[in-house]
């Protein structure tokens, strides 16, 4: 049987007493995609959180490929393979596009060591530059400000900085949130065309875009999992009616 993509055991994060995790454990089998859901104040964004290493549980395990991860800063996971969007975007709105996916690209390489070589001066990752944001439909923009993209040009931007980082761990925090319907669709096919090679866990909210990319569904309430499973059958589960759909 091979390794899960991530492993989360009995993880539990508490802020001053409050619980926001609770004996939360999950398997995600390389190459799924797995749509978490749950009320606002579910504990959605802080498992997100635990797993990329942006906050320590207060107890329990994270594997990523099988290697223990739970006291790894985030830039050890990422060279493991993970990479995650916010749900607040995070880019340079004064940089180009171009130094944007260029710095993510970096991140990664041991050339990030060498500043006084101009990015100019690498012709592969102008290159891959290029070709990254050719797959997100911004090819032809590379020299524009990110800051002066429209919202959903920024999303599909944020997606790019992620795919730089040649994830096989996809984590994405409520990607069409803000979006138009247009932008939705277009969004929500730009995540679908990720090849099967990279795993996705994603926080959403717009069901019915969400449930046309998922193969599986853990629901989240008050910080524990409260359904999880196929995605039929987790929509099919009364509880799931009664703590997110309402009804």
């Amino acid at each position: 049987m091979s390794t899960p993509a991530l492993e989360v055991i009995d993880l539990n994060k508490s802020f001053g007493g409050v619980p926001a995790t609770q004996n939360v454990s999950l398997s995600v089998a390389r190459g799924e995609r797995r749509l978490l859901i749950g009320p606002n104040g579910a504990g959605k964004t802080t498992l997100f959180n635990q797993i990329a290493g942006d906050i320590r549980p207060t107890s329990g395990s994270i594997r990523l490929f099988g290697h223990e991860v739970s006291s790894l800063p985030p830039h050890r996971r990422a060279h493991l393979g993970l990479a995650r969007t916010y749900q607040i975007i995070t880019l340079f709105a004064r940089d180009s596009l171009r130094r944007n996916v260029s710095l993510a690209l970096l991140g990664l390489m041991r050339a990030r060591w060498d500043m006084l070589r101009p990015i100019s001066a690498r012709a592969q990752m102008v290159d891959e530059v290029s070709r990254i944001l050719g797959l997100v439909g911004l090819g032809d923009q590379e020299e524009r400000l990110a800051g002066t993209l429209a919202y959903g040009e920024q999303r599909r931007l944020e997606i790019a900085l992620a795919l730089a980082q040649k994830p096989s761990l996809l984590l994405l925090d409520e990607p069409l949130a803000g979006l138009s319907a247009e932008e939705r669709a277009s969004v929500g096919a730009l995540i679908a065309s990720i090849g099967r090679d990279v795993t996705i866990v994603m926080i959403e909210h717009d069901m019915e875009t969400a449930l046309e990319l998922a193969d599986s569904i853990t629901l989240l309430h008050h910080g524990s999992i409260v359904v999880d499973g196929s995605r039929d059958a987790v929509l099919a589960d009364p509880r799931t009616r009664e703590v997110y759909l309402g009804h």
